[in-house]
């Protein structure tokens, strides 16, 4: 008995809600969930369960809900809606600290990457960058403190930028700029409520091959 063979059906689209979620999708949910704690939109509390959920989210589909009831900040796109992911950050999978009610620690030597997400909710977090090996010149890293704390340390002989918001909390970035025009630049964003984010220079620790190649440039 002949069987006719069925043509192959061609596999079927994956749904918009199903596509994984980009570093660059969460870190614009996470803006609009700033905006909205800023405008008084979200307690705190509820500013810090949805943020949580935005860095464990897999797919879009996951983010969108969490800000379905929140107006996108002027001028920018709605970041969850299917296949508008718009521009994507520094190339790389970001790393992702979070300390709640606990602490989470890097440090030693390490190689940092081109983006890390930073957040503590009565817990806190230490970025230790003085010993870490820079695999770029641009390194971020976006920071969110609520009712904790976030403290980055870095060598003294690299720049070091950022902006920032503290409400009812601590932001303080002590601003860097390195002699060497090819040094390692860290920028540190983010804001805290009832917390602290600070960044600044650790005494006496430098990238040894930036201090050697400076050395060569003035002697």
């Amino acid at each position: 008995m002949d069987l006719e063979k069925q043509p192959q059906q061609p596999a079927a689209p994956v749904e918009p809600a199903g596509i994984r979620a980009s570093d660059a999708d969460r870190d614009r949910i996470a803006d609009i969930l700033r905006e909205a704690m800023a405008e008084g939109r979200l307690t705190a509390d509820e500013h810090a369960e949805r943020v949580d959920a935005v860095y464990r989210a897999k797919t879009v589909g996951e983010l969108e809900p969490l800000v379905r009831d929140l107006p996108a900040p002027a001028g920018a796109a709605r970041p969850a809606t299917p296949g508008a992911h718009g521009q994507e950050g520094p190339v790389g999978p970001a790393d992702n600290l979070v300390a709640i009610f606990s602490s989470s620690t890097r440090k030693g030597r390490w190689r940092v990457g081109s983006r890390t997400n930073a957040f503590a909710l009565f817990g806190s977090v230490e970025v230790d960058l003085t010993e870490a090996l820079f695999g770029q010149r641009l390194t971020v890293i976006n920071a969110t403190s609520v009712f904790g704390s976030v403290d980055v340390r870095v060598p003294e002989n690299i720049s070091l930028r950022g902006s920032g918001t503290g409400i009812f909390g601590n932001f303080e970035v002590a601003t860097l700029e390195s002699a060497d025009p090819e040094a390692p630049v860290v920028v540190v964003n983010g804001y805290s409520v009832f917390g602290s984010v600070e960044a600044k220079p650790k005494r006496g620790k430098f990238i040894t091959d930036l201090q050697e190649r400076l050395r060569k440039r003035l002697g």
